[in-house]
């Protein structure tokens, strides 16, 4: 399909469709590149010296459980 025709095909549609069109094409342009930031290559992370700063801490054994700990504290106490 040539590209000016699916130009106009995307300024045939209702304003509201043309919004999910832009919408989805930034969306695909995020997951397989475009002319977005480079992102942070797989790896890249263990690298830096925060890395594993907490793994020795035994509350951070399970992540997960600090987590909802700690919202939970925050989000039922009293202002």
């Amino acid at each position: 399909m040539a590209t000016p025709r699916i130009l106009q095909d995307i300024a045939s549609l209702p304003p509201e469709a043309q919004k999910q069109v832009r919408d989805f094409v930034a969306f695909l342009k995020m997951r397989y590149g475009g002319s977005s930031p480079k992102s942070t290559k797989r790896g890249q992370w263990e690298n830096e010296p925060f890395f594993g700063m907490w793994k020795d801490r035994k509350e951070m054994q399970d992540s997960r459980k600090w987590v909802r700990d700690l919202r939970r504290k925050q989000w039922n106490r009293k202002a």
